[in-house]
């Protein structure tokens, strides 16, 4: 019995209805004739509320219903999730259908409505978009029923409670392999001399005449008692490293997203399309201390080690140790990469203290720093001035686009690449930069 009055709900129209029962009894103190009338729509109310309970009730599991998840969501990305539904009932039912969304999306209005004939399926499909990294509790499935008569409601509460863990941004991997792959086979691509070549040992052979002298084995020469030497090829696989500044700076947030999420998705990105141009990406994620590294590699796990690694990460508020980098580029990063450094810095000082640091991993590596525009400081500089305070943060905020653009300057006059690109356009961006630099063979 208490889980039938659980499941009952009446509907507005019996409620309308019963209202205008009741006004026609009060009113039919004055007007006798509004009595029979009242009488009458009170009984019939009764008849056909029992009638339709007895209708939804008749059939024990009358309406089933499943949510088809993916095994995971991938963050700043509109994720698809599916209600699969059966109507067991002999006759059409009306139906609202309201999910039990994590509390993180905030929505509190998500109702569908639909009628479904009797013994049909019916499967709908809505999209949600995850901001932040994390494990979602989806609830469970909760459907109203009622039939042609419309007075009561029968909850259905279905499904499954279940958790589904946000991964960083893995939905537009496909679509970003395929931009870098038709943006490295255009015809008429400049070559430039490589810098710095790399060469790995082919095989030990017999010195002839023409050969460089300075690749003879002298080991395999002592021991065949004749001149042998080196023949190398060019290593084709090159070290992408993305660095990852996890200090206060990259706490800030844009569109929902923190600036550090936004680089976490690039470089997952960046570390895709390396694997299939035949390079070896490595992450390195550092803030006090330092916090993950991944070795560069390019065996077929590499990608999903790279993307468990970056789940868990997350800001905080030190200043990022520029100098513990330099040292680790140096101790662990032996061989010439490219370096892809996601970091923020928002003044012209705070890029001073640092690029003594910067100028040394340059030295012996490929860097690009990589930074962001500030989409709210041109909302002000383009907004129409008012009055004085209007003016004050007006050239406040050129003041900061101004030193936003001296610290680029200044980072290209030390040889240092550069990419300064508003937060949503950070993976394309990215992407770009390193066809630029695999066609100019830089690395």
């Amino acid at each position: 019995m208490i889980r039938f009055l659980k499941s009952l709900y009446f509907d507005r129209k019996f409620f309308n209805i019963s209202i205008a029962v009741i006004i026609l009894l009060f009113t039919s103190v004055w007007i006798n004739t509004f009595a029979i009338i009242g009488f009458i729509g009170m009984l019939g109310l009764i008849i056909f509320t029992l009638l339709d309970i007895l209708l939804i009730y008749s059939t024990r599991n009358g309406i089933e219903a499943k949510r088809i998840c993916p095994e995971k969501l991938s963050n700043g990305d509109l994720n698809p999730i599916g209600i699969n539904i059966i109507n067991n009932y002999s006759f059409k039912i009306s139906l609202e259908v309201i999910d039990e969304i994590p509390v993180q999306f905030q929505v509190r209005d998500f109702s569908k409505k639909f009628d479904l004939p009797g013994k049909t399926p019916y499967e709908f499909v809505y999209h949600i978009k995850p901001v932040k990294r994390g494990v979602y509790d989806f609830g469970f499935i909760n459907i109203y029923a009622s039939s042609k008569f419309g007075l009561i409601r029968k909850r259905y509460r279905l499904g499954q409670s279940i958790q589904l863990a946000v991964y960083p941004s893995f939905l537009k991997l496909n679509q970003y392999n395929l931009m870098a792959i038709s943006s490295l086979n255009l015809f008429g691509s400049r070559q430039v001399k490589k810098i710095g070549h790399t060469f790995e040992l082919e095989q030990i052979r017999n010195f002839v005449n023409g050969d460089d002298i300075r690749f003879i084995n002298w080991k395999a020469t002592a021991r065949k008692n004749e001149l042998m030497v080196n023949q190398f090829r060019d290593e084709r696989s090159q070290n992408i490293y993305s660095v990852i500044d996890m200090g206060r700076t990259m706490r800030m947030p844009f569109g929902g997203m923190t600036l550090l999420d936004y680089a976490i998705n690039a470089s997952l990105a960046i570390s895709s399309v390396a694997i299939k141009k035949d390079d070896r990406p490595g992450i390195v994620c550092i803030n006090k201390n330092l916090d993950k590294f991944v070795k560069s590699d390019k065996k077929p796990s590499q990608l999903s080690i790279i993307s468990e690694a970056l789940y868990s990460i997350d800001t905080n508020y030190y200043e990022t140790n520029y100098p513990m980098l330099v040292n680790l580029a140096k101790n662990r990063i032996t061989q010439r990469s490219l370096i892809m450094l996601y970091t923020n810095f928002e003044t012209y000082s705070g890029m001073q203290r640092n690029l003594d640091y910067l100028k040394m991993l340059s030295k012996s590596h490929l860097l690009v720093v990589i930074f962001f525009k500030n989409t709210e400081l041109n909302q002000v500089t383009e907004q129409k001035v008012k009055n004085s305070n209007d003016v004050y943060l007006k050239v406040i905020a050129e003041n900061f686009m101004f030193e936003k653009r001296k610290i680029v300057k200044e980072l290209n006059n030390h040889g240092i690449l550069t990419i300064f690109v508003e937060p949503e356009d950070l993976s394309v961006a990215v992407i770009q930069k390193y066809i630029e630099i695999k066609k100019r063979n830089m690395i």
